[in-house]
């Protein structure tokens, strides 16, 4: 038997978002190691590139992308991007194990909210409606509405880098994230074109040879290039298990918004399965918030380490210069 469009976008969006919750926690105990014994990427250093672990997180994020790569081809966004929240959940429980983050029972029921939350996206996400070429994609790309979207989500993101990131970057994670969302969301309308453009030529209808084609796949890496330099910084700066679900909320509403706005995927359907369709979006919203305030409610460890600074004999404390770091990275017992 055949399988629909839908139900592959399906297996391959689930597939997508347990490679991705793992690559999550790979990177994250790679970018330890290297902070260890160079500089943080949360601070601008790269010796994260050397570290072999880091590399094998990112080959496991690549291979999650390209199976949500393909699942756009098949299914709308609407249906794709949510599942994503099968990653947060493959990604809190193994920072329970891996990365010691606890994951306490609110976030059990966390997670059990957020599958409740995906099975209603899935049984009333609307049916793919495959544009026919390239040049159909631009049109609908190229329409006003669009448009306006595209140059707020652009001036958002010079305003945070410019402006928000010197100053708030190292104390608010949705500095970091807000980049990594709205430059994602038009990762995925990009994707989205091109994964419709390479099916369409295996189909027999090449699509190489418009330039609408090759504008989607620059837009889609300088997108995707900006989105890994700052997760990356929000990784190293931030508990994982904050990160992933704030991500994701922010990365998915933002998604849908576009894809809406683009490719009108609500068109055509009537109004209990939007209704369906957004009380299912907002019972996953409630399953990763509930994630993240579990964490949030997990007491810091104690540990300080003191020393001081001088260039002459060790004396009182009262004498010299008192240095004090009071974070989970410096911990002594």
């Amino acid at each position: 038997m055949a399988i629909s469009d839908n139900s592959m976008g399906l297996i391959l969006a689930m597939s997508s978002s347990a490679f991705i919750g793992a690559s999550f926690i790979l990177k994250k105990k790679g970018l330890k190691r290297a902070g260890a014994s160079g500089t943080r990427a949360g601070v601008g250093g790269y010796t994260y590139l050397l570290e072999p672990l880091w590399w094998v997180g990112m080959v496991t994020m690549i291979v999650g992308e390209v199976a949500n790569f393909v699942a756009y081809a098949y299914a709308p966004a609407v249906l794709v991007t949510p599942l994503g929240a099968l990653s947060i959940i493959v990604s809190a429980v193994l920072a329970h194990f891996m990365l010691k983050e606890r994951l306490q029972k609110m976030g059990v029921l966390g997670c059990v909210t957020c599958i409740v939350g995906s099975v209603v996206i899935v049984i009333h996400a609307p049916q793919e409606h495959t544009p026919n070429s390239v040049q159909e994609i631009w049109t609908l790309a190229t329409q006003p509405a669009f448009l306006v979207y595209g140059a707020a989500t652009l001036s958002a993101v010079l305003a945070l880098v410019l402006h928000f990131e010197p100053r708030y970057g190292q104390t608010n994670i949705l500095v970091y994230l807000g980049i990594c969302s709205l430059m994602g969301s038009l990762t995925v309308v990009s994707i989205k074109a091109i994964g419709i453009a390479i099916k369409l030529t295996l189909e027999g209808i090449s699509q190489m040879a418009y330039p609408q084609t090759w504008f989607f796949m620059i837009v889609a890496a300088i997108c995707v290039i900006t989105q890994l330099n700052y997760l990356n910084k929000a990784l190293d700066t931030f508990n994982a298990a904050i990160v992933s679900p704030v991500y994701y909320v922010m990365f998915t509403t933002l998604t849908i918004i576009a894809s809406i706005i683009m490719f009108k995927d609500w068109s055509g359907q009537n109004a209990s399965s939007i209704v369906s369709e957004i009380c299912g979006f907002i019972t996953v919203l409630s399953g990763t918030t509930i994630l993240h305030a579990t964490r949030e409610q997990e007491p810091a460890p104690v540990g300080t380490v003191t020393w001081y600074v001088s260039g002459d004999s060790v004396k009182g404390v009262d004498e010299e210069l008192l240095i004090s770091l009071n974070s989970s990275d410096y911990y002594v017992q």
